[in-house]
């Protein structure tokens, strides 16, 4: 039976456990919750030291960020004294740890501190979750009693939600911050995309561009050549398209392809030619990427005074050319491997692609290609494609993309879009 100042003690001790709830009931951050939690359990248990160990479910591991005299530190949750309490959900009262065999002494030895006693008490929060474990040492008065383990769960119990809500409160900063960052970095990547295209005399040029994340992998340019300043309005002088995809959508790729835009002006600056500007791409893409990651591109240069698109494709395919006159279209492979594989390869010489009055150049990433109903295995692929060229091919070029658009939404209705969408579509207009 507890005397007069036990008792007094206890009282004290719980007193105390719903001043800290108070505590923990205000927002901050976690590392000082955690702190607080620690100090809290030292004061009410009469502990000389404390940790918190979190719970993270996918490696299924205990880690620590915070303790008195401890650095941070992560551990499989099935080891050691605090493995067992949070599988066992039970508190563990150790009163003379250098007795038990489940005590893992080699903290001991690394820190010079020595162990006595101990009580590690799960952290269980709402809905039954585990949150993680929190060790006392060394009672003052030589080992932790019954009455300290009632205190110690208590105390957990408090603490337990407490630090499930500053982990939400920490994960939706995050989600904040990161949606911050891929909204910046989404007008940063628009903001390379020409705003208008340039004119070329008997051509109708139209472009599109649509992510399916915040940022995509997928970017586009359409550049006017010119032999001096006094020729960059000339309608009849060439223009230079070019269309990348890189593999994946989001941030990566995004800057992939960012990267590979800026070389392509800075190529165009310095006159080199679509071989040249394609190989020093690739060889610097090749050392960048690391050979895990590639990009697929089309650079191509279209001469309204010849009438003809000359290109490299490496990787990208398939290239659509429709021709009016006989309602046929070409479908050409890729010139070469993607680039950042291996830009030592060579590329296989291509015939530029002919334009006779009212053909259409059709230039899509694979979005358009594989775009595919739920559970379906068929694709929108190049039959859905020609479909809506052969409907639309007395429309303007912005009317083709815009009617090829609504029909990749009519394929797949109320589907959420699984790949970035870019289209260029060059048409040689009626004398």
């Amino acid at each position: 039976m507890l005397n007069d100042s036990q008792q007094y003690d206890r009282a004290r001790s719980m007193l105390r456990v719903l001043e800290v709830a108070k505590q923990l009931a205000a927002p901050c951050p976690l590392c000082d919750l955690l702190n607080a939690v620690i100090e809290a359990g030292r004061d009410v248990l009469q502990a000389d030291r404390g940790s918190v160990f979190l719970y993270d479910d996918q490696p299924h591991e205990l880690y620590m960020i915070t303790g008195t005299g401890l650095e941070a530190l992560r551990f499989c949750a099935d080891q050691g004294l605090a493995g067992q309490c949070a599988n066992s959900r039970n508190v563990l009262n150790i009163p003379d740890c250098y007795a038990d065999s489940r005590f893992n002494q080699d903290i001991d030895r690394k820190t010079g501190y020595r162990t006595q006693s101990m009580i590690t008490v799960p952290l269980v929060g709402l809905e039954d979750k585990l949150v993680g474990v929190i060790q006392m040492l060394n009672a003052q008065r030589g080992h932790f009693d019954d009455e300290d383990e009632q205190i110690a769960l208590a105390l957990a119990g408090q603490a337990a939600v407490a630090i499930q809500r500053a982990q939400l409160l920490e994960e939706q900063q995050v989600k904040i911050r990161m949606e911050q960052d891929l909204s910046l970095a989404r007008d940063i990547q628009m903001g390379v995309l020409p705003t208008e295209l340039p004119t070329v005399e008997g051509y109708d040029i139209a472009s599109f561009s649509q992510p399916a994340d915040l940022t995509g992998g997928d970017i586009f340019d359409v550049v006017r050549l010119s032999k001096d300043e006094g020729d960059q309005d000339d309608p009849k002088s060439p223009v230079l398209v070019m269309l990348a995809d890189a593999t994946g959508h989001g941030i990566g790729p995004a800057l992939s392809v960012t990267q590979m835009r800026a070389m392509f002006r800075m190529g165009l600056r310095l006159g080199a030619d679509l071989p040249t500007l394609r190989q020093q791409i690739d060889s610097q893409l090749e050392e960048d990427l690391g050979g895990s990651r590639f990009i697929t591109a089309f650079f191509g240069l279209l001469d309204p005074q010849k009438h003809e698109i000359d290109y490299e494709a490496p990787g990208q395919a398939p290239l659509l050319c429709y021709h009016i006159a006989d309602d046929s279209y070409e479908s050409r492979d890729a010139s070469g491997m993607p680039m950042g594989i291996m830009s030592s390869i060579p590329h296989d010489a291509v015939e530029p692609f002919k334009m006779a009055e009212g053909d259409i150049f059709i230039l899509l990433t694979d979005g358009f290609f594989e775009c595919h109903r739920e559970g379906e295995k068929a694709m929108f692929g190049e039959d859905g494609v020609m479909k809506v060229i052969r409907e639309f091919r007395d429309a303007s070029a912005e009317k083709i993309i815009e009617e090829l658009v609504k029909a990749l939404n009519a394929y797949a209705p109320n589907q959420p879009q699984a790949d970035d969408w870019t289209a260029i579509v060059i048409k040689r207009l009626p004398s």
